[in-house]
């Protein structure tokens, strides 16, 4: 059990991590979802003034935590300024509202963080309407209990649906939510109609947030996709076409990012989105080679293409950052337990060309012939 707090001047959302390990979770994997806990409030624009760790054998079904780390938990508050409280574990919603009322503080969890970002990050009409079909659902199984949670009074937490949860009970949202998964089905059957006119095999880029994705489409095709070293860079698909060495091209596609515990609302959203993964010839499976959790967040990236039916496509291994000093520490082992896999830089674009090599010698050994005389033609 352990507790770490840092002061912070008073300005903007200061936020206070909660994280309750339970059972045999190692420590490492423990302090790995919370590091990345903080990278994710960072990314909303919130100051992490403090954390709060306690180990036990089950949840409090009220509080999640134990009594005494509630005391714990609002001293911590009081001495950091901290005026949100972000648990790294998914709270029901009596959870929810028992935290918020005894410690006058809005209380969110790692859910509600990842449905935030991914509403802030939303661009595209397609990208818009799946987050907040997310959210709604989100909403819909956690409607709060009381009229004085502070979770609503702004800030970091549920927008857009959820700004006005005691005006919009279950019967609007569920109507809402047919509505948009009606328009996402039109979506689809325009994707699915458009990819079957589609010229050249589809190659799509996976991995767990922060690979390097984007920077890999952009050094193969200046795509100008959108870089960024903060989660959830990328929430639109963008999809640019590769020129092979023996002259044949594929379409590469960068997709959204995975992470540990993404929640089953988003996965369930962007299935529309995701699918292009399990309609493609190849998959390049790309991951963080200076992370030391990269054994960890390639499980993910593996568990996250079963759910969405994309575990069983061809897949290539690309060992991406290797110019970071702890990659090249790391890559003799990497080769070792990874072996096939094709260490690469993106940003200084070492290693393209085998992956190039790859992908000609193997996508086109398996697309469908009656597709291959039609992309033929087109030469």
């Amino acid at each position: 059990m352990t507790t770490r707090m840092k002061q912070m001047p008073a300005q903007i959302e200061k936020v206070l991590l909660v994280q309750l390990v339970v059972g045999r979770r190692s420590r490492t994997e423990a302090e790995d979802s919370l590091n990345e806990l903080e990278k994710l409030a960072e990314t909303v624009g919130a100051v992490v003034t403090g954390r709060i760790t306690q180990r036990k054998d089950k949840p409090s079904v009220s509080l999640l935590v134990g009594e005494g780390k509630l005391f714990d938990i609002q001293s911590a508050c009081r001495e950091t300024g901290a005026n949100t409280i972000i648990f790294d574990n998914d709270l029901s919603a009596v959870q929810v509202n028992n935290l918020d009322l005894a410690l006058g503080v809005k209380v969110i969890d790692r859910t509600e963080l990842i449905l935030q970002i991914f509403a802030r990050r939303a661009l595209s009409a397609e990208a818009q309407i799946q987050v907040e079909l997310a959210q709604l659902q989100y909403m819909v199984s956690r409607m709060p209990v009381s009229e004085k949670q502070h979770r609503f009074d702004g800030g970091i937490g549920m927008r857009g649906p959820g700004e006005s949860p005691l005006s919009l009970r279950n019967e609007p949202m569920r109507r809402r939510i047919k509505d948009l998964k009606i328009k996402l089905n039109a979506i689809q059957s325009r994707r699915e109609r458009r990819n079957a006119r589609r010229k050249w095999p589809l190659v799509s880029l996976v991995g767990y947030t922060n690979a390097g994705k984007s920077t890999l489409l952009n050094a193969f095709t200046e795509a100008g996709a959108y870089v960024d070293d903060r989660l959830f860079a990328t929430l639109d698909t963008k999809t640019r076409r590769v020129y092979l060495p023996n002259g044949k091209s594929v379409l590469m596609t960068d997709t959204v990012g995975f992470i540990r515990h993404l929640p089953h609302g988003l996965v369930a959203s962007f299935r529309s989105t995701l699918s292009v993964a399990s309609e493609s010839a190849l998959l390049l499976i790309v991951a963080d080679a200076s992370s030391s959790q990269i054994d960890e967040h390639l499980k993910i990236v593996k568990q996250t293409l079963d759910e969405i039916n994309a575990g069983n496509v061809p897949s290539l291994l690309i060992l991406n950052k290797c110019d970071v000093p702890a990659a090249k520490d790391a890559l003799s082992r990497l080769m070792s337990s990874y072996p096939g896999a094709i260490p690469v830089s993106a940003l200084q674009r070492n290693g393209l060309m085998k992956v190039k090599q790859f992908v000609m010698d193997n996508v086109y050994a398996h697309y469908p012939h009656d597709k291959i005389s039609h992309i033929e033609a087109h030469y």
